[in-house]
């Protein structure tokens, strides 16, 4: 396996923290934009996407401000890899963005953006954003 390069995407998105921060840390706002399903159990969210799933660790979060992932594959070879969401506020603007960090494969970079886009247009087209 080749060495993961790391990746930021900022996206601007209209609602408030607390709103946003539900749709990102617990199932059934994790359901409404990013898998069809999504369970958790203890620390292990699995997320399930047409008829397939995929299980990621969390890692650690701070309310209203951010939640962070590792995928179990990551996490059984004991990699540093992780996905990041995070909160962030203009402080001038007052205008609020969605900060994720990912990580993929040098050559899989622009296709993982791609998705994430894809996902964050889903968020925001669920809030209404």
């Amino acid at each position: 396996m080749s060495d993961k390069v790391k990746y930021e995407i900022e996206f601007p998105i209209k609602t408030s923290t607390k709103v946003l921060y539900n749709m990102l840390s617990t199932p059934s706002g994790l359901a409404e934009w990013f898998a069809d399903d999504v369970n958790i159990r203890g620390d292990v969210y699995t997320f399930m996407w047409d008829g397939s799933e995929e299980s990621a660790r969390l890692l650690t979060k701070k309310n209203n401000e951010y939640i962070k992932f590792r995928w179990m594959d990551d996490d059984e070879d004991d990699s540093s890899y992780y996905f990041e969401m995070r909160i962030q506020i203009d402080p001038l603007t007052k205008d609020v963005a969605l900060m994720v960090t990912d990580h993929a494969e040098e050559d899989e970079v622009d296709e993982a953006r791609d998705l994430w886009d894809q996902q964050l247009s889903e968020l925001a087209h669920v809030l209404g954003s």
